[in-house]
């Protein structure tokens, strides 16, 4: 069944999505697919051919403050529901999504471009969030100390904090809302959720999820736009905390100005990742990992690794590289055996093109390039191929530059000494890597490196929902990370109470054994 026949289903269908009707997509307001009156629209259009396949409408004021009305509203009650209760939302909100992982990839490949397998581990990993949201038993365990002193207990609670928000990238559809929304409301809060205008199927098809699972009206909303309906999530006075993951510029904006609203903010930015190469590291692995987390999804992931520091005979190891890029399949996304699909637009495209360019005007070599790659069939798509420039140095454009596509740069150091210079010197802090078989190389990488989440071995060390997504320095503005334990801390208040209750006042009294007297 196409896709485009998925959007005309029946609404009483699941597969019908709810979310479209006409060729446009509804915004999602007090638990009701809602067409909007807007007379703004944004087109979406498939990567791989860059047809329209639905308009995004850029909700007006009326219906933005509709959905925090909403979101307000049924604070209260969703807030004083059990522990128990929102828990088994949960289970029932991850039991569907597994069910319904397949669709969801099909709408993320048809609308972002990524591979069926890179689209379907996109909604695996914001699964295995919903996951780990189902231990909210424990997870939102406040503290207690009992006889503080004498007749005095402290004991704290984890408590929603109302309305929360968040603004998601269009490079991870599925799982960066689902790193937000089922966080919010398992902990008791209400969540108003804008997806990015380029793709927002899967967000709207998790709304439905989210329905069928049992989350109350009003409990999540979703609207649309750019601009405007950010800089109303950070203006809005109800709003009382947003979650953002995209592009420096905007991470900035937000947290600014939420901030200076007296909001909590969460940023995930840009990044540069870095990956060491040792000359001790086992050869077809290490360059298999390069080659994966440099190429996959079109370089389009915060967490890919953009550059490879090369340490001493390890450099030898660069035309090995090459060949295994020049094997990976450049198709559309739905096409069986597709490595590298599309990039998300025309102007994606033109931007990795121009910063590859600069490289070589600025004395680099562009050895493998992937400039004018043509997919036969899909002409009209934002195809970049594999692309690897060498002698990259440290000042040039391309460098201090993200380029968000699928582009690895190479740079040759001596020592790990000067890896680690040139990494802590980068203004970004998301991920790096080292490639080694020794280790206490990699116990003094982990230690000396400045850079929140790294891996020994491992090229995306992207932390599984247990533990919190930790990128530092540039790639990251606010005081709470997300998922795991901090993205609880981030979405609840802490309540501490002091209690004394004096032994004297002990009420003593026997109980009364004799009949009844009506007096």
């Amino acid at each position: 069944m196409s896709l485009l026949l998925l959007r005309t289903l029946p609404l009483t269908s699941l597969r019908g999505l709810r979310a479209f009707s006409a060729g446009n997509t509804k915004l999602f307001i007090n638990g009701e697919f809602v067409e909007s009156r807007t007379d703004k629209w944004i087109n979406v259009h498939n990567p791989a051919t860059n047809e329209v396949i639905t308009r995004v409408p850029c909700a007006t004021q009326d219906e933005m403050k509709a959905a925090v009305d909403s979101a307000q509203s049924s604070f209260a009650s969703w807030s004083e529901q059990s522990v128990l209760s929102r828990q088994r939302v949960m289970f029932r909100l991850q039991e569907l999504i597994r069910e319904n992982q397949g669709k969801i990839a099909k709408l993320i490949t048809e609308e972002q471009g990524k591979t069926i397998p890179d689209a379907e581990g996109d909604v695996l990993r914001g699964l295995q969030v919903v996951e780990h949201a189902c231990s909210i038993t424990s997870l939102q365990q406040g503290d207690t100390l009992p006889s503080l002193s004498k007749d005095m207990d402290c004991y704290t609670y984890r408590v929603p904090i109302g309305v929360c928000a968040g603004i998601t990238p269009f490079n991870f559809p599925a799982m960066i809302p689902l790193w937000m929304f089922p966080v919010a409301i398992v902990c008791g809060n209400t969540y108003v959720l804008k997806p990015s205008e380029r793709d927002p199927g899967a967000s709207m098809f998790l709304a439905e999820l989210a329905r069928q699972a049992g989350v109350p009206a009003g409990v999540l909303n979703i609207i649309h736009g750019s601009v405007d309906a950010v800089n109303f999530i950070c203006d809005e006075p109800r709003i009382r905390a947003i979650s953002f993951v995209g592009s420096d510029t905007a991470g900035t904006h937000i947290y600014k100005r939420g901030s200076q609203n007296g909001k909590r903010v969460q940023a995930n930015m840009g990044a540069k990742n870095h990956g060491v190469v040792m000359p001790d590291a086992n050869k077809e692995n290490s360059l298999n990992q390069l080659v994966g987390a440099a190429f996959g999804a079109a370089g389009q992931r915060c967490m890919a690794l953009s550059v490879a520091l090369f340490v001493g005979e390890s450099k030898d190891w660069i035309p090995d590289l090459i060949e295994r890029a020049k094997k990976l399949k450049i198709n559309a996304g739905d096409q069986p055996g597709t490595d590298l699909g599309p990039v998300i637009s025309p102007a994606a495209k033109q931007r990795i093109v121009n910063l590859v360019t600069s490289g070589e005007k600025e004395g680099a070599q562009v050895i493998l390039d992937g400039r004018d790659v043509k997919v036969s069939g899909f002409e009209k798509g934002n195809f970049v191929g594999p692309t690897v420039v060498t002698g990259v140095k440290p000042n040039m454009t391309c460098y201090r530059e993200e380029i968000f596509g699928p582009v690895l740069l190479t740079m040759n150091v001596d020592t790990l000494e000067e890896a680690l210079e040139v990494i802590n010197q980068n203004r970004y802090g998301n991920g790096t890597a080292i490639f080694t078989s020794n280790g206490a190389t990699a116990r003094k990488f982990q230690n000396e490196v400045d850079v929140g989440q790294v891996g020994v071995n491992v090229p995306i060390p992207v932390p599984l929902p247990m533990f919190s997504f930790t990128g530092s320095r540039g790639s990251f503005l606010g005081d709470s990370n997300f998922y795991g334990r901090k993205g609880i801390d981030f979405f609840t208040q802490t309540k501490t109470i002091t209690s004394l209750w004096k032994e004297e006042d002990v009420t003593h009294q026997k109980p009364a054994v004799a009949m009844p007297t009506m007096k």
